[in-house]
């Protein structure tokens, strides 16, 4: 990964099978799913040594070579993972949603968002009922899932009702990050996923347009608050155009802070199919889809005020 001179980068960790989502846990662990395993991997953020945390989740479905356990967040100290394209639609026979770990190889499905797209499908184009669900956040004693395939952010809570947050037209929602009432969204935009269509969008709770926070690098896969209400952004890079949901170019991601005017300020670039970001105080670690956790310093340091 190249980054800029006031940067540092090293790897913490590899070796991670379908490396996706990522969450800070209640020990200040990093917590990585392993899609293609099946399972939550816990990573320490400054040794890089690794564990198991959970396994048993339904893992991709090998003849689509995409989904599993897609992302992981924790509430009141019990962790949940988020599990997509594993259903009866695909092929597989495992609940698509939300799955609560109860032990290290323990998990239990308690929220159906499968059944809950097929009976209230999109009004977007879609070809797979149960929809590509991409990042979980907690949100006001439950959760919100963003579905990059039916293009909505969707309020789950822990009693497992589903029920539709925000619609959004064609616009491939993916990270999501929480501050306070206000909820920003990454989004890729659709094919081919142009650098002008890749934002980040907040909105609250009530109804009214998404307003556009940032916007101007190609597949943009996360977003992130930092020190002093920083926020930061991670694309993908530029698409491989292979089909719809297939990612970026080996080597195009990239790491922005949103300035308050709404332009990226490149942080770092190179990176190699980037799926998540997490930050601890000054350091941000981004999660790669090739099983690489990496470390970029000093965060802290931009020039920069709040971005929104």
């Amino acid at each position: 990964a190249a980054l800029l001179p006031w940067a540092a980068d090293a790897q913490l960790a590899s070796g991670l099978q379908g490396a996706s989502g990522s969450t800070v846990g209640p020990d200040g662990a990093l917590y990585v799913t392993e899609s293609w395993a099946g399972r939550v991997t816990r990573i320490d953020p400054g040794t890089g040594g690794t564990s198991t945390f959970a396994e048993g989740l339904p893992p991709t479905l090998p003849w689509i070579g995409l989904g599993g356990a897609l992302d992981v967040a924790f509430l009141d100290g019990v962790a949940y993972v988020l599990v997509t394209m594993v259903g009866p639609d695909l092929g597989g026979s495992d609940v698509v949603g939300i799955y609560r770990v109860d032990g290290p190889s323990s998990v239990t499905p308690i929220a159906d968002i499968g059944s809950f797209n097929i009976a209230h499908p999109s009004p977007t184009d879609w070809f797979i009922p149960t929809g590509v669900q991409y990042a979980i956040e907690p949100w006001r004693g439950g959760f919100l899932v963003s579905d990059g395939h039916q293009n909505r952010v969707l309020r789950v809570t822990l009693e497992g009702e589903v029920s539709e947050f925000r619609g959004f037209d064609n616009i491939v929602p993916t990270g999501l990050e929480v501050l306070g009432d206000t909820i920003y969204l990454a989004q890729t935009g659709p094919a081919p996923h142009l650098p002008g269509d890749g934002k980040v969008v907040a909105f609250g709770p009530r109804a009214g347009a998404a307003a556009e926070v940032a916007s101007g690098a190609p597949l943009m896969v996360d977003v992130e608050r930092g020190r002093g209400r920083t926020l930061f952004a991670l694309a993908q890079g530029t698409w491989d155009g292979a089909f719809p949901g297939s990612p970026a170019l080996p080597g195009t991601g990239s790491l922005h802070q949103v300035r308050p005017d709404g332009s990226l300020w490149l942080v770092a670039e190179g990176l190699d199919r980037p799926t998540s970001l997490e930050i601890i105080r000054n350091t941000g670690y981004v999660v790669t889809l090739g099983g690489e956790v990496w470390v970029v310093v000093g965060l802290a340091e931009s020039p920069f005020g709040a971005a929104h």
